[in-house]
């Protein structure tokens, strides 16, 4: 079972030793900026590297949105940060669900993602796998709650996309993590990435405010669980720099040994 962490850009393979991580994730722009992603001069290191690489999207794209002023170009930044991924051997880039500004337009999002893959598969398809992921709050989100999630795959699922499971968004966003495996994968058929987090707030608050495992409101044993089930990479993305998550990953390793 290979865990690790998100961590700062700057120098990601340091930072992975730091924490004695299997795999590092990592932003390539300010999440909160539409930049364009630069090479970076540590990539071929970063591929030759026995950790595994996965770059998170900007908290900014949403393809999903009926404004054109936000789909348009939250279009293009995926396909560049996609492009950009794979150069730095990225085994998948990382994209939240989205959301659309009223209820009555989800339709019309869940169409927007679908539009997104085809024109995508039309030019040879993303260049790393997207590995969407559920979010914590609002109520128009396309990845929040799970019926949700369902028709977003009927939308898309002819496609090779891939899914992210977040533990605190789960817990945060009204999804029960006790069976939470079992239920994503009837409707994903897949689980790739687990970002492993526990929340500082209850159950549906709605808040995205992560906690050190041991620390939050869900049970650490019911994350380890999940990723037990799922059998898939992990990721902790807690707060306490090198010495919180370090506590994390070896808090993980020794339950799932």
């Amino acid at each position: 079972m290979r865990i690790g962490a998100h961590v700062d850009p700057a120098e990601p393979l340091a930072e992975a030793a730091a924490r004695g991580a299997d795999l590092v994730q990592f932003f390539l722009t300010d999440p909160q900026a539409w930049a364009d992603p630069k090479d970076r001069p540590d990539a071929e290191a970063l591929i030759a590297s026995d950790v595994d690489v996965y770059i998170h999207a900007p908290y900014r794209i949403n393809v999903a949105s009926s404004n054109n002023r936000i789909r348009i170009p939250s279009r293009k930044l995926l396909f560049r940060h996609a492009a950009a991924a794979a150069k730095v051997g990225a085994k998948g880039l990382i994209v939240h669900g989205g959301h659309v500004e009223k209820a009555e337009g989800r339709d019309a999002g869940f169409d927007n993602w679908r539009k997104t893959f085809a024109f995508a598969a039309e030019e040879g398809g993303f260049a790393t796998p997207i590995l969407i992921e559920n979010t914590a709050g609002g109520d128009n989100a396309c990845a929040r709650r799970f019926d949700a999630l369902a028709r977003l795959w009927d939308a898309i699922g002819e496609y090779e996309v891939g899914f992210c499971l977040d533990t605190c968004h789960a817990h945060a966003g009204g999804e029960d993590l006790l069976d939470i495996v079992d239920r994503v994968k009837a409707i994903t058929g897949r689980i790739d990435l687990i970002h492993a987090n526990n929340s500082r707030d209850g159950f549906d608050s709605g808040r995205d405010r992560h906690d050190n495992l041991t620390a939050g409101e869900i049970d650490p044993e019911l994350i380890v669980s999940v990723i037990r089930s799922a059998g898939a990479p992990a990721l902790v993305e807690t707060p306490g720099g090198t010495e919180g998550q370090t506590a994390d990953i070896t808090y993980l390793r020794e339950r799932l040994a």
